[in-house]
């Protein structure tokens, strides 16, 4: 898809656009009012607070967007879900970066993954895809990185994986439900019958849009909470005292 074709679709759908929008900036003002609190904790500990988005985080932050796209576009299907579904690890560079400098810079990798993405590839689902991505990465990166920042621990980071893979699962379920299968739908003028169809042919336990997200929905980011939450485990030690270095 070239500019032209995109500007085309974003004007053909305006309306889902503004919402897109309004989505990621309710997602920004949650890790926003997160990290405030963070610093003001800092500050009651009469610890040194630093700005939320310093020269040095924001390079960062660009590194690791890249880094999250490269992970984005090479994605691939599941065996227990429809084609439509994919699954990455674009993931773990914005957890990374959120451990290392707090929710907002998660959600930030989180977004300009987006931005990058749409940019070099393009869009085949009308930004419904992509809306998916982010709102349900950041469902794994703010619960993810707030609980770490509380308590910078290895049992900390643990416990923030778990929880983040469990919020990740229950968002990721209920968005589709209840937003995402109904706008894609309406979107491409197609009934939510044809979605649940693919899904069945994949899995004929599947005969409902319920069951679909329960069977592959719940799966795919339940595995991919897991699979992200166990590389940064492994990982991040020691990229933080990289990054921690030259801070």
């Amino acid at each position: 898809m070239n500019i032209t074709d995109l500007f085309g679709t974003v004007s053909e759908n305006a309306v889902f656009v503004l919402e897109f929008l309004g989505i990621v900036a309710a997602v920004f003002l949650i890790a926003y009012i997160f990290e405030k609190i963070g610093k003001m904790r800092d500050a009651k500990a009469d610890k040194k607070p630093s700005r939320i988005l310093s020269t040095k985080t924001i390079v960062v932050i660009g590194m690791f967007s890249a880094i999250s796209t490269v992970l984005m576009i090479f994605d691939f299907p599941v065996v227990f879900a429809p084609s439509f579904y994919k699954f990455d690890l674009s993931e773990l560079p914005a957890l990374v970066a959120g451990f290392a400098f707090g929710p907002v810079a998660g959600v930030m990798v989180e977004f300009v993954k987006i931005v990058l993405k749409v940019l070099f590839k393009g869009t085949s689902t009308a930004f419904v895809g992509e809306l998916a991505n982010f709102v349900i990465g950041s469902s794994f990166i703010v619960p993810a990185t707030v609980i770490y920042r509380i308590n910078k621990s290895k049992k900390s980071a643990v416990v923030s994986c778990v929880v983040a893979t469990i919020v990740i699962t229950i968002v990721g379920s209920l968005f589709n439900a209840l937003y995402l299968l109904p706008a894609f739908c309406k979107l491409y003028g197609m009934p939510i019958e044809a979605i649940v169809a693919m899904g069945t042919k994949v899995n004929p336990a599947i005969t409902s849009v319920d069951s679909l997200v329960l069977l592959s929905v719940a799966p795919l980011n339940m595995l991919k909470g897991l699979i992200v939450s166990v590389i940064t485990l492994l990982i991040y030690k020691h990229i933080s005292r990289i990054i921690k270095t030259s801070h």
